[in-house]
């Protein structure tokens, strides 16, 4: 398993040999996706998406991921911006709509996210492991009452796509979780996109 900061090496090095590059980060909730996330944009000043914006409601796992593929990974594959549609979780609606630049680094983060059909989008991809009792741990320190009644109907369809697509399989690298919070504090960003009028 790699630690963190391999994680981190591997992602400046890419940042340094091209001006657009894409970072896909999976792992099951609690796991330390988000702060990976933002520790990676943060050390490469890449743009920072995190499906936790896209999810259209607690059963909208393979959703935002199927979303996020074709609207934003596609087309920057392919040269052209994406666009994003943030989803209201008080409204249960979906909300405004984001751009993202067809060109420069992203670093993209999501249960769900790594997919046979979107590992090939990334120019890394990352699998964050972290034992079950740890990271229903976090994820209810981090998110409390709001998470906690629905922690098992997510946890079944995070279970179910790792089930279906081996996402650990996809990963370049399968990074440490329970050593991403340790050693990246502190160096986390969010990038906001402009909206799209």
């Amino acid at each position: 398993m790699a630690d963190p900061l391999q994680a981190l090496a591997a992602v400046r090095a890419l940042a340094t040999a091209r001006r657009d590059w894409t970072v896909l980060i999976d792992g099951r909730s609690g796991a330390g996706k988000t702060t990976l996330a933002g520790a990676l944009a943060a050390a490469t000043g890449a743009g920072l998406l995190h499906l936790d914006d896209l999810y259209p409601g607690w059963d909208g796992l393979a959703a935002a991921a199927d979303s996020v593929r074709r609207q934003v990974l596609v087309p920057r594959r392919t040269g052209r911006r994406g666009a994003w549609r943030r989803w209201d979780w008080r409204a249960g609606a979906p909300a405004e709509r984001h751009r993202v630049p067809a060109g420069g680094g992203l670093v993209c983060e999501g249960s769900g996210l790594l997919t046979r059909r979107s590992a090939p989008l990334g120019d890394l991809t990352l699998w964050v492991e972290l034992e079950d009792d740890e990271r229903r741990r976090r994820a209810l320190a981090r998110d409390g009452a709001a998470y906690e009644p629905h922690w098992e109907r997510w946890a079944a369809q995070e279970r179910e796509a790792v089930a279906r697509e081996r996402p650990q399989r996809l990963a370049d690298l399968v990074v440490d979780g329970g050593r991403v919070q340790a050693l990246l504090r502190g160096r986390t960003a969010r990038t906001a996109y402009r909206r799209s009028p």
